[in-house]
């Protein structure tokens, strides 16, 4: 499905990040593997074997943006996909109880980041004539997430950055997308547990321990979705923010012309659109 693509995967070291890996190694793709954990990242090159690249950096410097450009353009003659899957939890809690610069801290991995590494790496995929950005959103993106604004913004942010920047790309033959990967075990979930009951609320602590008690998963379905996305049967389908497990996405090359339009965006919701019809008071 992927053969002789060159991807970029930021945030590869663990939970979803290496599943992504594994499962576009398997369809052929040359991998460039981003993170941190030098360590983690070495063992997954080991476990995959040839055609993959494993860099440690931080992507939210611009030395660790520039390394990764720089490995990049000296080991490939062009780049196919750009995956930013890389996020932190961020504070817990009421907004105005949250550490302002951790606040600042989140908007800067969660948001900054991927749009640094797709203004850099854009020009480039350009060139080549055709490409794929894939952005992974998640909780709060859609709707309010209770004790967790700043996690929320930055994904809403990352969603409204990706439909836009599609736009700027449409002409280039460049898609970018954002998935909402939907629920998985991850380590964010032992951050919420950690946080207890009365910062992360209930609803969103005992999810987090069932999902614990549970252990891993192997998310499939979005497994499966990054891949579509990053292959030509999604040739045609850009700014949209499609769910793995709720959405006809693997259908979706087929509604090309209706998908030209707000279907899979963030947007406004008027009155009318609920069958309401409010009038302004006169007086």
């Amino acid at each position: 499905m992927l053969a002789n693509k060159t991807i970029i995967i930021a945030g590869a070291t663990r939970g979803f990040g290496r599943h992504i890996a594994r499962r576009l190694h398997a369809e052929g793709a040359e991998l460039i593997i981003l993170g941190r954990a030098a360590e983690k990242l070495g063992e997954l090159r080991d476990e995959l074997g040839e055609r993959v690249i494993d860099l440690a950096v931080d992507l939210t410097t611009p030395e660790g943006i520039d390394a990764t450009y720089r490995c990049a353009r000296e080991h490939w003659p062009r780049l196919d996909v750009l995956i930013n899957n890389f996020a932190i939890q961020g504070p817990i809690g009421c907004a105005w109880e949250n550490d302002a610069g951790e606040w600042a801290k989140t908007i800067e991995t969660n948001l900054l980041a991927p749009v640094n590494l797709c203004r850099v790496f854009v020009p480039w995929i350009i060139e080549a004539g055709a490409g794929k950005i894939v952005n992974v959103s998640g909780g709060g993106a859609t709707a309010p997430r209770p004790k967790f604004t700043a996690y929320g913004a930055s994904k809403a942010g990352l969603v409204r950055f990706s439909e836009t920047l599609a736009e700027e790309l449409r002409p280039h033959n460049v898609s970018v997308n954002c998935i909402a990967p939907g629920t998985m075990t991850t380590d964010m979930h032992q951050e919420i547990v950690a946080a207890g009951r009365d910062a992360a609320g209930e609803k969103e602590h005992g999810q987090s321990e069932a999902l614990l008690r549970d252990g891993e998963t192997v998310p499939v379905q979005a497994l499966d979705l990054v891949a579509f996305l990053a292959s030509v049967e999604s040739d045609g389908v850009t700014g949209k923010l499609i769910s793995a497990a709720w959405d006809p996405w693997r259908s979706l090359a087929q509604h090309l012309a209706e998908l030209d339009s707000d279907v899979y965006t963030l947007r406004r919701i008027t009155p009318e659109d609920r069958g309401l019809s409010w009038e302004d008071s006169q007086v």
